[in-house]
């Protein structure tokens, strides 16, 4: 049976952008963010293609982090929203997974535990994300209060994050290094603040550990350019087939609502993708879509299970004929440029009527 609508998952790439991280951070260890089923790529999947490529993990839930030893791995594994009752906190220490502590009521479970494995923490401090982590104004406090907490492995490790790093103009991320530095500066345990723009942008957040996100699946993490504009490589590409070429004559609409009017008899092609896939509901008419390598416009509304492209009235395009929404020849930037959303979006969004292929 011929394959749809099918996403590839390029394995290779992976290996490649690792190296351009390492590239841009010599000394400091990777810690592979592959939260959010590794944004869309597949968790394990992408966990074993790294397995041996980088020096840790990151996700976000105690479950991803638990389904990742389950599965055999050793790496050392950060949990990166941590806990909020004490089972998960008994998952973590049982699964040897390590833990963002962000907030007094995570410190309070922690300070109620007796006789306990111990933990590796890292405290997390807000310096101007206004998110999770401890203000700098209670920093001493959480630190002493840490020092004398039985359960948590010694010396503990710190951690912020970026609110505009994405922004090489900001001095917001500058300001975050500094708070971070003075408050960290004569403390033990290691350190890490990077994510992909402070790896690729901001040389004074690259600490002991950087948390390579974004960048891994070869996607800029800024709005001004493309994975490929900064060597990398993407990973994910999406795929489908035209399933009919239609006449259309000048004046005609297609689609719902009409939101396209034909200026010149064409040919419309229908492929087969929709929001039902992941394809962005919110895609404008003109955004770039690859039938037989070659550009042509989206025109209409996005629907359930299908698109609409201009292919030109003297196309000789065909049903069967291959489509590609977005990959190598097509930066995902800019499909999410076209949608008014970012790329995150669009690989998270994948669904599971899209078959998987591994390249």
């Amino acid at each position: 049976m011929t394959r749809i609508a099918y996403a590839v998952i390029h394995l290779k790439s992976l290996r490649h952008n690792v190296q351009q991280v390492r590239s841009a951070v010599p000394t400091s260890k990777i810690m592979a963010v592959i939260k959010a089923n590794a944004y869309g790529h597949g968790l394990l999947r992408v966990a074993k293609k790294l397995n041996d490529l980088v020096d840790g993990f990151a996700v976000a839930r105690v479950q991803e982090g638990v389904r990742l030893r389950k599965a055999g791995f050793k790496q050392r594994i950060l949990v990166l929203e941590g806990f909020i009752e004490t089972e998960e906190l008994q998952n973590l220490i049982d699964y040897g997974l390590e833990v963002s502590l962000h907030s007094w009521h995570q410190l309070n479970i922690l300070e109620q535990q007796v006789e306990q494995k111990k933990i590796t923490i890292w405290l997390k401090i807000d310096t101007g994300m206004n998110r999770l982590g401890f203000k700098a104004t209670e920093f001493h406090l959480v630190y002493e209060t840490l020092k004398a907490c039985d359960i948590v492995k010694k010396p503990f490790n710190f951690m912020t994050h970026f609110a505009n790093a994405d922004d090489k103009k900001d001095f917001k991320t500058q300001q975050q290094i500094q708070l971070f530095k003075e408050l960290t500066q004569c403390c033990d345990g290691e350190k890490s603040m990077a994510n992909s723009a402070g790896i690729l942008a901001w040389q004074d957040s690259q600490t002991d550990w950087v948390r390579a996100g974004i960048m891994l699946y070869g996607i800029s993490p800024f709005p001004d350019s493309t994975g490929k504009q900064l060597n990398l490589k993407p990973v994910m590409s999406l795929h489908s087939h035209l399933i009919a070429v239609r006449d259309v004559l000048e004046g005609e609409t297609v689609g719902y609502s009409g939101t396209w009017t034909s200026q010149t008899a064409t040919k419309l092609g229908v492929v087969a993708m929709g929001y039902g896939d992941g394809y962005p509901r919110y895609a404008q008419n003109g955004t770039p879509v690859l039938v037989n390598g070659k550009r042509v416009p989206l025109v209409g509304r996005v629907s359930m299970d299908m698109i609409t492209v201009d292919l030109g009235l003297n196309s000789t395009a065909k049903a069967g004929d291959e489509v590609i929404l977005w990959g190598e020849n097509l930066p995902i930037e800019e499909i999410a440029a076209c949608s008014n959303t970012i790329p995150y979006t669009l690989v998270c969004g994948v669904t599971p009527r899209v078959e998987i292929i591994e390249s």
